[in-house]
């Protein structure tokens, strides 16, 4: 069964259900919790889970902060798949998770992209 207000993407072949003690972060996504999952927002919705991503808004800009004093990691830390933190889907873009905060790796610095809450 399908439910037809669904517009978002939907992550096919999920092999587990994601809620509070699922071992995933929980992120406040506008009025629910989705779960970060190997550089995915999944929202489980009904039988099945949807795709989010952090929508670019004021609180969340994607704007170049060359000025951002990264906290949370050591100078000269590079984000990437294999940095150690968690991937969260930004807009058109991948960000990383590092205390609270989406930090975007431009050039030879860290963007900051806003504050996350996360959950649980």
């Amino acid at each position: 069964m399908t439910n037809s207000n669904c517009i978002l993407p939907r992550h096919e072949n999920h092999t587990h259900p994601h809620g509070p003690e699922c071992g995933h972060t929980g992120v406040a996504h506008d009025d629910h919790v989705c779960y970060l999952h190997d550089g995915h927002l999944h929202y489980p919705h009904g039988n099945h889970i949807d795709e989010h991503v952090i929508d670019v808004s004021e609180i969340n800009p994607q704007n170049c902060t060359p000025g951002h004093e990264c906290e949370g990691h050591a100078q000269g830390h590079v984000h990437g798949p294999e940095c150690g933190h968690e991937a969260v889907p930004h807009g058109d873009h991948m960000d990383y998770l590092v205390g609270g905060h989406l930090h975007h790796p431009h050039d030879d610095h860290c963007d900051d992209h806003g504050p996350v809450k996360t959950v649980g």
